[in-house]
């Protein structure tokens, strides 16, 4: 079992490996149960959606952590990834501007990005 620290540094690593656009890590541990942190990234096109989402599922899937569910994968506007203590959020740029979720959940912690996808 990997730990949400673990989990959500290789779900933003697969976003920026595969050229995902402003790619923010929102950790949400103090204000909900739902997860410990939010991904959240902009997809140029659905197909590069469709890819942004592949590439996290791969990636966490070969690290033994596959997704509990997947939403929205025929819009192709909005695909949520749910791993349990990560969830992550890939969309359009309409649909992130439509539903805000950084305005949404202002009061979380933004974790400095450089930190999860430095080269080791």
């Amino acid at each position: 079992m990997m730990t949400p620290d673990e989990v959500v540094k290789i779900a933003a690593k697969a976003l920026n490996d595969k050229k995902g656009k402003d790619i923010k890590v929102l950790k949400t541990d103090r204000l909900t149960s739902l997860c410990d942190y939010f991904v959240i990234c902009t997809g140029t096109s659905s197909t590069h959606i469709k890819t942004l989402t592949d590439e996290i599922d791969k990636a966490l899937s070969e690290a033994g952590e596959p997704p509990l569910r997947r939403e929205g994968y025929r819009s192709g506007n909005w695909v949520l990834l749910d791993f349990g203590c990560v969830v992550a959020h890939v969309f359009t740029e309409d649909a992130r501007d439509f539903y805000k979720l950084e305005r949404l959940w202002s009061d979380a912690e933004e974790i400095d990005l450089s930190s999860l996808i430095s080269p080791c």
